[in-house]
């Protein structure tokens, strides 16, 4: 397992800098581009995370991503060797959700199930934050964890996105999350499992933007993290107010739905029932 470069109290004093910096500039509304509505597609994880997911449901979920032009589709590392195989020709990604939903699996479990993904074929990888230690301020632990992992996944070949559970945490555990997945280099920040509490909302989702690019600027532009919105997003106008807010990924199992009523089609029920 990864070691961190700060002890705890270290890590305390540089994220009450951040804090005081992001919480006092956050836009209070919502003003970036939307993508254009025939390129939504591409924004969308097409997700499937429920525990009595099938593997007909799964082909369905591929076949869907192939259709639409989905970024992901997104599933439990068990399916991750069948969604690749379905999409190995295709421009959409397979992304798997590690620690999924509640976060607490030790450090080695997360580290087997990112290895198990990779090597079944996943692109893309969600992991769930150990909001737990967070919160108690066991930042070297926290950093030690998203460290681990981007080892064993090391870009640019895996994509990876840390899941915060946004309506668990205060704005400033929000600001503290940011700080330590940016330092281990990970790609996405992300707000929701959708499986606790309420999913994404607008307001969460610019804050989480203004850290990203906060962040960027204290690094001198080398790289800024991206936000994924999920949870809750299940019609395109959802879509397009997180998007507005400032994300760039949008998690949801309505993708079909909202690209259809992003064509004009109407709303249509989606092919997949993924409750997410």
């Amino acid at each position: 397992m990864s070691s961190s470069p700060l002890t705890d109290a270290q890590w305390a004093t540089k994220i009450a800098s951040a804090q005081r910096a992001i919480l006092s500039s956050v836009p209070t509304t919502s003003s970036h581009t939307i993508p254009a509505r025939d390129a939504i597609a591409q924004t969308i994880d097409h997700t499937l995370l429920k525990t009595d997911a099938t593997g007909e449901q799964i082909d369905t979920l591929c076949a869907e991503a192939q259709q639409y032009g989905f970024a992901t589709v997104c599933v439990r590392e068990p399916f991750t060797s069948r969604a690749a195989s379905h999409l190995k020709s295709s421009p959409s990604n397979v992304a798997v959700v590690i620690g999924f939903h509640t976060g607490l699996d030790p450090t080695a479990a997360k580290a087997g199930e990112t290895q198990r993904a990779i090597a079944a074929g996943a692109g893309e990888l969600d992991a769930v934050l150990n909001r737990p230690d967070l919160q108690a301020g066991k930042y070297s632990s926290v950093y030690a964890e998203l460290a681990t992992i981007r080892e064993l996944a090391p870009p640019p070949g895996v994509g990876l996105k840390l899941i915060f559970e946004t309506a668990r945490l205060s704005d400033e555990e929000i600001v503290a999350a940011a700080v330590v997945a940016h330092e281990a280099r990970w790609e996405w920040i992300k707000t929701s499992t959708g499986f606790e509490g309420h999913g994404a909302t607008a307001a969460h989702v610019r804050l989480m933007r203004r850290c990203a690019d906060w962040l960027a600027e204290e690094g001198k532009g080398e790289w800024r993290m991206k936000v994924k919105a999920s949870g809750g997003i299940r019609s395109l106008k959802d879509a397009e107010e997180m998007l507005a807010a400032g994300a760039e990924r949008l998690g949801c199992s309505a993708g079909v739905a909202i690209v259809r009523e992003a064509r004009g089609e109407g709303k249509a029920e989606e092919g997949v029932k993924g409750g997410y």
